[in-house]
């Protein structure tokens, strides 16, 4: 019992010593690329992609069968006997094997379903890499959503902390006579209010916090934070321009489209190969032992070399169909290929325009939390001096907490907006994600 409590002692002690390391976006992403659900079936979809060009490589290969058959058969022959009411009996064991190889030599229909499967297999790649690419924005998203879930959560509880201490205050010079009723009850509605804010924080943080564990499998309770030496305008963009020729040529979901249209024009070849013919080499080794009445005492090797040519006449139509359906397909493919480029070019508009307006906003927010900070300080003074009211403070007060949370939204859209913008170009790599998690720190720096 004594040596029970004494490693209890000492694991409590270690803990104390060695708290839970704080979990860093690297660390975050090694976790979801062996969890996330969503990322694990893109995997197994591009394995079974990658099969695909493989498939249809074999219909213009070699194929080799062979086949055996052994039976037993049993009747009678009445042909040749003198009697023909007592036939001759028939009862042999046959046993048929052959080896059968075969090569196409003119296929246009596996020609075009081989281009048609590279085409696949092309897309089911550049398919997989946006889901990369969108793996990274959709973790550093929920990421970021459960830090400013905890900076709200920090902010609520400093902001009740300090109506609690004004209402303390109020009400101690209410006793005295120095103080009116009106200050205590205003107060204590805005004390109120930030209790219920402090709750609703509460649950944000914990809905926000499921998401990320969803994604990496793991808990997600410390975090690295934005650090202090973080400046917008640190990152550099080039012009919009430069960015819309990348998109067009490198975006996932405009590459993995071109793929689909180019795999519809190869299903308008396939279908139309329907209308020609087909040429074979083929070669057989087989061996007869008593395969039939005639033969059923003899043994028979044979080995034939050859072309068959297969020319189709009329199939009721079925390939004419074939191919306008293809041909229809192709075309609503091109369409969708329009679409995708239109709203690929608005959301990198979209993003860039919001990587430059943040770098504004941001500097605009830090002023104003710099001026809230000196307001509420001005304000206090000014209330001694009879100045101001108590109201006033309140205003001073929560007009500080809210540029706080504001200018922490602000830097989290902006380097969201960075690597969506990336993602949009299709330039979204893993040396993105450093350049993102280089910003932060273990330490939270508005606790310092």
């Amino acid at each position: 019992m004594n040596m029970v409590r004494t490693i209890t002692v000492i694991v409590f002690t270690v803990a104390l010593i060695n708290p839970a390391r704080a979990l860093s976006l690297l660390d975050a992403y090694e976790a979801a690329l062996a969890h996330d659900p969503t990322y694990r079936s893109a995997i197994h979809e591009s394995e079974a992609g990658e099969q695909t060009e493989v498939i249809t490589r074999a219909s213009l290969l070699p194929n080799l069968t062979i086949t055996h058959t052994d039976s037993k058969s049993i009747g009678t022959n009445s042909q040749g006997t003198t009697n023909p009411a007592n036939p001759r009996e028939l009862n042999f064991h046959s046993q048929v094997s052959a080896l059968t190889l075969r090569q196409p030599i003119i296929n246009m229909e596996a020609v075009a379903g081989y281009r048609q499967g590279q085409a696949q297999t092309n897309s089911s790649r550049s398919r997989f890499t946006g889901q990369s690419q969108q793996l990274i924005v959709r973790l550093v998203e929920v990421y970021f959503e459960t830090l400013l879930a905890q900076h709200r959560l920090k902010l609520a509880q400093a902001q009740l902390d300090s109506l609690a201490e004004l209402k303390r205050v109020n009400e101690n010079m209410l006793l005295k006579g120095e103080g009116t009723t009106t200050d205590v009850l205003e107060t204590q509605s805005r004390h109120a209010l930030a209790q219920a804010q402090l709750i609703e924080a509460q649950d944000e943080l914990d809905v926000a916090q499921l998401r990320l564990e969803s994604i990496i499998g793991r808990e997600a309770i410390q975090l690295h934070h934005l650090s202090d030496i973080f400046r917008a305008d640190m990152i550099f963009l080039p012009g919009f321009e430069d960015w819309r020729a990348i998109a067009i040529d490198r975006n996932a979901e405009l590459v993995t489209q071109r793929h689909i249209v180019q795999s519809g024009k190869e299903e308008i070849r396939k279908s139309y190969a329907g209308h020609t013919p087909r040429v074979d080499f083929v070669a057989s080794l087989s061996r007869n032992k008593s395969a039939s009445f005639i033969t059923f005492d003899r043994d028979v090797e044979l080995a034939t070399v050859g072309v068959e040519v297969n020319l189709p006449l009329y199939a009721g139509g079925r390939v004419n169909a074939l191919t306008d359906q293809a041909k229809a397909n192709h075309a609503r493919a091109e369409a969708e290929l329009d679409a995708i480029m239109d709203n690929v070019l608005v959301e990198l508009r979209r993003q860039y325009q919001r990587v430059y307006s943040s770098v504004r906003r941001i500097e605009s927010l830090e002023l104003a939390v710099k001026s809230a900070r000196l307001l509420v300080h001005a304000t206090e003074k000014s209330i001694q001096g009879g100045i101001r009211i108590n109201l006033d403070l309140l205003d001073a007060q929560q007009q500080f907490f809210n540029s706080q949370i504001n200018l922490a939204e602000a830097k989290y859209n902006f380097l969201l907006a960075y690597l969506r913008l990336n993602l949009a170009a299709g330039t979204l790599v893993l040396d993105d994600l450093r350049k993102i998690a280089s910003y932060f720190t273990p330490a939270d720096p508005t606790l310092e």
